[in-house]
């Protein structure tokens, strides 16, 4: 697939932001090698590059919470991508929230601002 991403600026990585296609909510940040771009697009679901375990992540391949990418965005710069998605089972964050910003800075104290959708030592058994 030719891609109009530049993938070469940032070391084959580019951001990727999960945005709720209903409410525009951001639900988390992760990362895109060329391959998980291309499995995204063929697959309608969200493929990310896992940094830390330096491989590709189907978003959802443990929770079972996955995102069905409704529409695919590049920014100005062609190194950035906006998913619109779906995110099913209600939770994008691996901590159990909507969304993977549920705290907020107040003051100098970072607090929570969200609720707990599910339990992550439940979700993840490893």
């Amino acid at each position: 697939m030719n891609t109009t991403l530049d993938f070469d600026k940032a070391g084959g990585l580019v951001p990727a932001v999960a945005q709720d296609a209903d409410t525009g909510e951001v639900l988390m940040l992760a990362w895109m090698n060329r391959e998980a771009f291309e499995e995204t697009v063929r697959t309608g679901r969200a493929v990310y590059f896992s940094r830390s375990r330096n491989k590709l992540w189907r978003k959802g391949e443990e929770s079972g919470h996955v995102q069905e990418v409704k529409g695919i965005f590049v920014d100005c710069d062609a190194d950035t991508v906006l998913l619109k998605v779906t995110q099913l089972g209600g939770a994008a964050c691996h901590e159990g929230y909507k969304s993977c910003f549920f705290r907020q800075l107040d003051g100098t104290e970072l607090k929570v601002v969200a609720e707990r959708i599910f339990d992550p030592k439940a979700v993840y058994k490893k």
